[in-house]
């Protein structure tokens, strides 16, 4: 099933250069997408800067309204930019934008109660970033067609729990594995952020194929969006392990 499963990243999946080749002129290249992923990355580290200041000049309260109004606008943005993919030269660094004033407030206020975590998510991000894209540069990793599958379907079967947890929330309840602080609550933590991390890999693998088809110059900006929707996964499940280590 060659192609099948390019990535279980909602942005980045096997129909996402389909009728996106360029005509003639500029393509889409790997230096390109890295330095739209870098612009990225400067959105997402401003946004968060002033999140991250107004819980620490004011109050935590204040910065409750910016993470739920960057939450539901970063999702609107996110699926505006997977269905009209020429448009994220605009909607990807608003995407940034939006998702860096969630960030921000949530390590924030992680960081009031326990000092020092955001700091630490934030190398253990982007210290996995580095060695992940090294070894894939390196050719010590590939993104095979069984790597693939195995992926997807643990990155679908940990959407399906939180999609659950979500509705058990709304009735008071909470699935106990993701929310836990013990043994077993870490244990599942440490595997998702393995999967998050892993996703990488096939985000990797997915800007590699659509410079290879010569894809449309825009797409620069939507494989950076693709990097960046799971790197701030990835950030996040860091920072919710760590604040369960804290907790013990």
């Amino acid at each position: 099933m060659p192609g099948l499963f390019r990535t279980s990243n909602a942005a980045l999946n096997d129909k996402t250069f389909e009728g996106q080749q360029a005509d003639a002129g500029a393509v889409m290249t790997l230096q390109g997408t890295v330095n739209k992923t870098g612009v990225l990355l400067i959105c997402v580290f401003v946004a968060s800067a002033w999140t991250w200041g107004l819980a620490r000049s004011e109050s935590p309260e204040a910065v409750l309204p910016w993470i739920v109004g960057g939450a539901i606008g970063g999702f609107i943005v996110a699926m505006l930019t997977i269905y009209m993919k020429e448009k994220a030269p605009f909607t990807a660094p608003v995407y940034a934008v939006l998702e860096g004033l969630v960030i921000g407030g949530i390590s924030s206020l992680l960081d009031l109660r326990f000092p020092g975590i955001a700091i630490h998510a934030v190398g253990l991000t982007f210290g996995t970033l580095g060695v992940l894209l090294l070894a894939y540069t390196n050719g010590m990793v590939r993104a095979t067609e069984k790597f693939k599958v195995g992926v997807v379907a643990a990155t679908g079967g940990i959407a399906l729990v939180y999609i659950v947890d979500l509705g058990l929330r709304l009735f008071g309840m909470q699935v106990p594995l993701i929310n836990d602080a013990g043994p077993w609550g870490i244990a599942v933590s440490l595997f998702i952020v393995s999967i998050a991390a892993l996703n990488l890999i096939l985000d990797f693998d997915f800007v590699e194929t659509g410079v290879q088809e010569h894809a449309a110059k825009y797409m620069e900006w939507y494989g950076a969006f693709g990097i960046m929707v799971t790197l701030i996964w990835l950030y996040m499940e860091i920072l919710r392990l760590l604040a369960k280590i804290r907790r013990r």
